[in-house]
């Protein structure tokens, strides 16, 4: 059951979609996607011409160096926020490779500036309409957001964004001059720091709640106000040894979801960081391990060190996977991370973690372009 707006104020439900599994790689997949593999933007580079514009520093997933490119954008990418504060420039997060800019009048700006597939000369910029706080809420500080399909100029994309607190705010682009936003206010406080992110395979969006115990569903229907609850069973824990479960113990930890849109399997990921100092002494935080759970419609949650040939790509913003065979160079069975504080991989098969400092000043991955 997925959102679309069927008249310029109400969203409405349509059926769900159906996800089928496919063999990994395969021609369907690695046909369309051989040119545009996940690209990372490392970071913007001032141009000489203008203070207020720079050029995209790219970086493939498949390979190791990094690409300067001619395609101008604004340096207000240069710093991104992790909190969305209005009246203060940078962005606030990205979904199929457009990022959302905030606005002094209380807007939110759609852009795909960043995406280096996209236009060079005409970028693309759809203004949203100013948010509307609940009470006892705010929409200041945001998590995130995302999208439940590739581009918001799509007739039935629906833009979510989630606020540190209850509310969590729906809007459909396209509707233009008519667009509104649609504000539901969360009850159950587990859910009032996590990320929101869009299951193709159940048309609805998804927040894990503080810890991963817990599952929330919402569209504009059924589960508006009343949104479906899972709880997680956890199995095979018992594959953790003691001394790492010790080591977990001590971590700050966030969880996030991600759905294959390949074979239809949707992952918790438990990211575990600690806060280290760099050589400048200044606090970072640094991956200590990550686990992920493949989870099924019943609710339960396997720990897997093996998730085939997918590679998971973990960043700030809304995460994603895509087969590691369908781009020649990049390694099966990780989770590559991309962060202001450090840039690497996991291997899950061994738990190593491989990651160094990072002085990345605009962090986000760019998913295949289809």
């Amino acid at each position: 059951m997925s959102l679309l707006l069927n008249q310029p104020s109400k969203l409405c439900l349509r059926k769900r979609v159906l996800v089928r599994s496919s063999p990994l790689g395969s021609d369907s997949f690695s046909s369309s996607l051989q040119q545009t593999p996940p690209r990372a933007i490392i970071s913007v580079s001032p141009c000489n011409y203008a203070d207020e514009i720079g050029n995209l520093n790219v970086k493939n997933a498949n390979e190791r160096s990094v690409t300067h490119v001619e395609k101008d954008v604004p340096t207000e990418f240069t710093s991104p926020l992790k909190y969305f504060r209005f009246g203060v420039l940078g962005t606030i997060g990205s979904s199929h490779g457009w990022v959302a800019t905030p606005l002094e009048d209380g807007r939110v700006r759609l852009q795909d500036d960043l995406n280096p597939a996209a236009s060079y000369t005409d970028p693309k910029h759809i203004s949203l309409p100013p948010l509307v706080t609940l009470p006892y809420c705010q929409t200041q500080l945001v998590t995130n957001m995302s999208m439940s399909s590739s581009s918001p100029e799509e007739e039935d994309c629906v833009v979510a964004i989630k606020f540190f607190g209850p509310q969590l705010s729906f809007c459909r682009p396209s509707a233009q001059s008519n667009s509104e936003w649609i504000n539901i206010r969360i009850a159950n406080p587990s859910f009032f720091s996590s990320r929101v992110m869009f299951s193709k395979r159940d048309g609805m969006f998804h927040i894990p709640g503080s810890g991963g115990h817990l599952i929330g569903s919402w569209d504009l229907g059924e589960h508006k106000d009343r949104p479906k609850i899972q709880m997680l069973r956890f199995h095979n824990l018992a594959e953790l040894t003691m001394s790492k479960l010790e080591i977990l113990h001590s971590c700050s930890t966030t969880e996030h979801l991600v759905e294959s849109q390949i074979t239809g399997e949707t992952f918790l990921i438990k990211w575990y960081r600690k806060t280290t100092r760099s050589f400048l002494d200044m606090p970072k935080m640094k991956t200590k391990a990550l686990l992920v759970f493949k989870l099924d419609e019943e609710g339960n949650a396997f720990y897997t060190e093996d998730i085939g040939d997918l590679v998971i790509f973990l960043f700030m913003a809304e995460p994603f996977c895509v087969p590691a065979s369908s781009f020649p160079g990049m390694y099966p069975n990780r989770v590559e991370i991309i962060d202001v504080d450090e840039l690497g991989s996991v291997n899950l098969a061994t738990g190593t973690v491989s990651t160094r400092n990072s002085t990345h000043m605009a962090p986000y991955y760019i998913p295949p372009q289809i």
